[in-house]
């Protein structure tokens, strides 16, 4: 068994340490807010624990140690149609490993793909067949992680990133033919490459499964659609709907309405910006109350530090709007609108209400999303939240691989 030859030459990620030393002085220097009243996060992150994370992340935690980590693995600094485009590789070990590509969302990295690059490469060294090997790519999405600056490029969303993968895969890194995956805005991403190049797609894997034409119309930025809830909904399904409002509401609102004035505060405030997304990987993980049951200190920091240090953190909101402003419009009317082959993964924590894990499939297929996909293989799996390849990287690497087992 050999490794794909790679014409690029690796260029491992680094951060300055001038601009460690500015985030060291712009943490100690933090302003705080008052926060009276909030140990139950009833108004949002808890100064009690954000505190403690913050200290943390002067005195003890180690962003050296993490570099190390992920340059472990190759990366690449490329630019396709005048985007700067950053991207992780792990080499296929096995006869003929398949071109892979993964794509992440908000507010993701490209190192939540981290647990299952490793298996989904070199399936033999896990006691898999080699047969089953890829070729990972893993970029950060334009205006995430290091794929910055591109000031000439302010109008990224998902379709227009899908058509940057389309030319990185075939014409910068010369593949015929490629496989993808991908999840909450890398679901979109992944989706449009389905619905555009399925004819250079073996197939895709999504962990979500939603329209196209998810962000096109003037309420967008409102999950309800401005649709009241019926009076005759029972309780229990009405405490859910409020609940999965209450979880996503406030970050879709703010990021398809205004993403550019929150991002002032953001940009200048590590304290502030580590604040909005905690929100996020707190209450969108099945972390049964804790953190850091999904994401240690360590690990939340890492992630953090990949969007403070290259400045990230209003182009990567801004991919809401985008896909707002510039809506969706097909590139052909045929249905399934995404005709590549598609397996999807579904989660316990995200079950919409009154939907259970023994249900969800049957759901999907019932709803007015099941349509628009060629769908060969869905799973729901009980446990595991929105970061599914992080929460539950075994299930999610056996999901992908049965997508595309006879589609080699």
């Amino acid at each position: 068994m050999t490794t794909n030859p790679f014409a690029l030459k690796p260029s491992p990620i680094h951060v300055s340490d001038e601009r460690l030393a500015d985030l060291q002085y712009r943490l100690k220097s933090t302003r705080w807010p008052l926060d009276a009243g909030n140990e139950d996060w009833f108004y949002g992150v808890s100064r009690n624990y954000l505190e403690e994370l913050v200290d943390y992340w002067i005195h003890e935690y180690d962003w050296r140690k993490s570099e190390k980590a992920i340059n472990a693995y190759e990366h690449y600094n490329v630019q396709v149609d005048g985007v700067p485009v950053h991207f992780m590789r792990k080499p296929g070990v096995g006869p003929n490993p398949v071109p892979l590509i993964l794509s992440h969302g908000w507010p993701w990295t490209f190192w939540h793909w981290s647990k299952v690059i490793d298996p989904l490469a070199d399936p033999g060294a896990f006691g898999s067949d080699p047969a089953d090997a890829f070729d990972v790519i893993v970029p950060s999405l334009p205006g995430f992680g290091f794929s910055t600056p591109a000031p000439n490029k302010p109008d990224m969303n998902f379709w227009k990133i899908a058509d940057l993968w389309h030319t990185l895969m075939t014409d910068t890194l010369g593949y015929a033919k490629y496989a993808a995956g991908g999840c909450d805005v890398g679901a979109l991403v992944t989706g449009q490459l389905g619905h555009k190049y399925s004819d250079e797609l073996y197939a895709i894997h999504i962990g979500s499964a939603q329209k196209l034409n998810l962000f096109n119309g003037e309420r967008a930025w409102d999950l309800s659609g401005g649709r009241p809830i019926p009076d005759e909904i029972p309780e229990q399904i009405r405490s859910r709907i409020l609940e999965f409002d209450r979880r996503f509401a406030s970050h879709l609102a703010v990021h398809v309405l205004d993403p550019s004035t929150l991002a002032y505060g953001l940009s200048d405030s590590p304290v502030g910006m580590l604040a909005w997304i905690l929100e996020r990987w707190t209450r969108w993980s099945d972390n049964k109350g804790n953190v850091e049951n999904v994401f240690t200190k360590d690990d939340i920091l890492t992630h953090a530090t990949i969007f403070w240090a290259n400045n990230t953190i209003e182009t990567s909101m801004r991919v809401y709007a985008n896909a707002n402003r510039y809506p969706w419009m097909p590139a052909h009317d045929r249905m399934p609108a995404i005709e590549a082959p598609t397996g999807i993964t579904f989660v316990g924590y995200e079950n919409p209400p009154g939907v259970t894990t023994e249900t969800r499939v049957q759901n999907f297929l019932d709803s007015d999303r099941a349509p628009w996909y060629k769908h060969v293989n869905i799973t729901a799996h009980e446990h595991g939240g929105h970061f599914i390849p992080w929460e539950t990287p075994d299930k999610w690497v056996e999901d992908l691989r049965r997508t595309f087992q006879g589609r080699r």
